[in-house]
């Protein structure tokens, strides 16, 4: 038996496998960001995951990057997300939501402000809006109250997702959204103390964990990163010295959940030096070709050489989006359903979303036994 498939502990919540549905942007909430009835069809589809981390929801609303992204800070969707978790508690599945802020990955026309970012360099690319791709905006710099206020509203989405019903939350620090935009030298051009060296760029990342532990308990906080990926227009400039320093950072604010690291390489000398510095629970998302077809395993083989390099969690996303029952398909060795055009992920409806099948042991033949 794969170590995939054992059971295991993240905190106090008991999983069965150490699968993890990766956090997807699907674009089926309402045009205020409030969960619409389908998505609790389709995370509950997904609930035979170890655990599921819930599409990156925004925790205020110059935070919002493309339209009919979720969000988590008001009443409505605190509703809107609950009716998702209980569905899901229902069929036996767990539950931790992504709080993302997008910060120049925005548009006025999207959620009728300014984007704001550490510094005022626009994304190098055009963003879609719910009249078409259009330039990306300047973003305006951060002033050290709004930096403040930002953090605030963080601690604020945590309550509000526990409230929901959620396990707990994960901070996005990664795939070039607001976080990432501060840790990067590219984004980051600030004299004062959240600019400059690393100690500086690190410290908006640490201010935000800090507060959203302290607000609902490090036991429930995981943290994404994405060391050296280039996604939204991101340049780090000093990938090798980032990542260690953020990671004792992190390790300093004590009993946070996970880990977990995108696109992780078990070769590359930073997944080493981060599973070795850091102390807790590391969840690896394996890189499985970006923008090309998945592997046939969905990453069943790049999950199982995580493993075997220190990884505790394998995340995925594709593989969970195209097959509800990915974990019992992987465990007897079963084809997968491709994954559909591209635009159905986006698009909103049934179509691309739950309308996968699900698995007819009895028509669909056995590849392998693991």
């Amino acid at each position: 038996m794969s170590r995939l498939f054992e059971t295991t502990q993240l905190g106090t919540l008991d999983l069965p496998n150490r699968l993890v549905m990766a956090p997807m942007t699907r674009n089926r909430a309402d045009a205020d960001g409030v969960p619409q009835a389908i998505m609790a069809t389709y995370y509950a589809q997904r609930a035979s995951a170890g655990l599921i981390i819930a599409e990156a929801a925004t925790p205020n609303a110059v935070g919002q990057t493309y339209p009919n992204i979720t969000a988590i800070h008001s009443d409505a969707h605190v509703a809107g997300w609950r009716q998702v978790t209980d569905t899901v508690h229902a069929a036996g599945g767990r539950m931790f939501l992504q709080l993302q802020h997008g910060g120049r990955v925005g548009h006025p026309d999207t959620s009728g402000l300014t984007p704001v970012a550490p510094s005022p360099v626009p994304l190098p690319d055009t963003i879609f809006t719910p009249s078409g791709h259009q330039p990306a905006a300047v973003p305006r710099e951060m002033t050290l109250d709004e930096i403040d206020s930002t953090v605030a509203d963080f601690a604020a989405a945590a309550r509000r997702a526990v409230d929901a019903g959620f396990a707990g939350v994960e901070v996005h620090a990664a795939n070039g959204y607001l976080l990432h935009q501060f840790l990067a030298k590219g984004t980051n051009h600030r004299t004062d103390a959240y600019g400059g060296p690393v100690a500086g760029r690190i410290r908006f990342v640490v201010e935000v964990v800090e507060a959203v532990a302290a607000e609902i308990g490090p036991e429930r906080v995981g943290v994404r990163i994405a060391p050296g990926l280039t996604v939204n227009g991101i340049d780090e400039g000093d990938t090798e010295d980032i990542y260690p320093a953020l990671v004792d950072a992190l390790t300093d604010v004590g009993g946070l959940a996970y880990l977990h690291v995108v696109f992780a390489d078990p070769g590359q000398a930073v997944f080493q030096e981060i599973r070795k510095n850091w102390p807790g629970a590391l969840i690896a998302n394996p890189v499985l070709g970006w923008g090309g077809p998945l592997p046939a395993d969905g990453g069943r083989a790049a999950g199982e050489r995580l493993l075997a390099a220190g990884a505790d969690l394998i995340s995925l996303g594709r593989a969970f989006l195209a097959n509800p029952d990915l974990v019992e398909r992987m465990r007897i060795g079963a084809p997968l359903n491709p994954v559909r055009e591209k635009g159905l992920m986006y698009t909103g409806g049934a179509a691309g979303y739950t309308d996968y099948p699900v698995l007819a042991e009895a028509q669909v033949p056995v590849l392998s036994a693991p």
